[in-house]
């Protein structure tokens, strides 16, 4: 079968690498197709995926979003005639939903962003299936499938990923003092129009207080104060997951890396006005993740003091309970592509 596989986010090369590798054992032929935004492509090319660039995103408001949209819709109709492609899939999937419904292919979407209201609207109906985790808790079709796990775990479960302490060392961690991990993002993607995000002067609140008990790196996806701009990650991008797993805390605006955060152990606070399921359950059902909806430094401290002040083993029995009840979801989705109509196991 000729499959083919839409990237449109560095979190997407990393979610489908193992599935890609899986159907390729089983003799598929996978063709991947990437989008330019922010390490996506570098991502591609340090872990050797061929892929073909279809779009840009530089940011711009719902007008470049629209732009894009179009771009891309051709672009992938364009090859999935060329490659004679069988089955595509995508996470949040708006592109191969629409390209998958012009030319009759199955288009399976796996996705976890309640709050994309409006891209979910345009996608969902269109497509052949959409995977979501348990904990989904937004509108979705009378053709989906939910799974026990998260998204993370296609590519941090242990069967797939142990971290390398060296590894870490060589990106940044520290030897001789704790390390925390600060992430911002820029606002831009679909799912955050009419979002905003920290002020600088919480940003610097964070990192001044981190910096006062060890070593911290800030992902950004954009530009960082002066002052703050020292603190930037500056390791490989592969590399970052590594230095993630013996963190001390994390401390960010990507739910997503709250997530990676809480599958390897690692405490972890997501403060943004919009929430998600799954760190609402990370949070609720393992206490992994602390969810902060107040951007003031008086909330952030309380987190980050909660957080800080529970024993460290209780992060490794937490994991172990979230493990035992979740299952290896790259498996899960390589069978979901491979054989669509069926549900794989894992889906209710």
């Amino acid at each position: 079968m000729r499959i083919l596989i839409d990237i449109n986010h560095p979190a997407h090369v990393h979610f489908f690498r193992h599935p890609m590798a899986l159907l390729r054992e089983r003799g598929h032929e996978v063709v991947v197709t990437s989008r330019d935004k922010e390490v996506a492509l570098p991502l591609l090319e340090a872990l050797g995926i061929e892929h073909r660039a279809l779009s840009a995103h530089r940011g711009g408001g719902a007008l470049a979003l629209l732009r894009e949209l179009v771009q891309r819709d051709r672009a992938l109709v364009r090859i999935a005639r060329a490659e004679r492609i069988e089955r595509m899939a995508a996470i949040g999937g708006t592109f191969v939903a629409h390209a998958g419904a012009l030319l009759r292919i199955p288009a399976l979407v796996f996705y976890d962003t309640e709050n994309a209201r409006l891209q979910n609207a345009i996608t969902y109906p269109l497509a052949a299936r959409v995977h979501v985790p348990r904990c989904y808790r937004g509108w979705l079709p009378r053709r989906h499938a939910r799974y026990a796990g998260y998204h993370e775990l296609a590519y941090l479960h242990p069967s797939r990923f142990t971290p390398d302490r060296e590894v870490a060392r060589a990106n940044g961690l520290a030897d001789d003092r704790p390390t925390f991990l600060v992430r911002t993002v820029a606002w831009t993607a679909n799912h955050d129009l009419g979002e905003r995000g920290w002020s600088a002067a919480l940003l610097r609140a964070v990192v001044s207080h981190l910096a006062a008990a060890g070593r911290v790196l800030v992902s950004a996806e954009g530009a960082l104060p002066r002052d703050v701009e020292p603190y930037r990650y500056r390791g490989a991008p592969e590399a970052l997951h590594h230095v993630m797993a013996f963190c001390r805390l994390y401390v960010g605006e990507s739910a997503t890396m709250a997530s990676e955060c809480a599958v390897l152990g690692v405490p972890a606070i997501y403060a943004a006005h919009t929430g998600r399921g799954y760190t609402d359950e990370q949070e609720l059902r393992y206490g992994l993740v602390r969810n902060v909806r107040e951007l003031t430094w008086a909330a952030m401290r309380e987190a980050i003091e909660a957080m800080l002040g529970a024993p460290q083993g209780h992060w490794h029995e937490a994991r172990a309970r979230l493990l035992a009840d979740t299952i290896d979801v790259a498996r899960y989705v390589a069978d979901a592509i491979e054989r669509y109509p069926e549900l794989p196991r894992g889906a209710p």
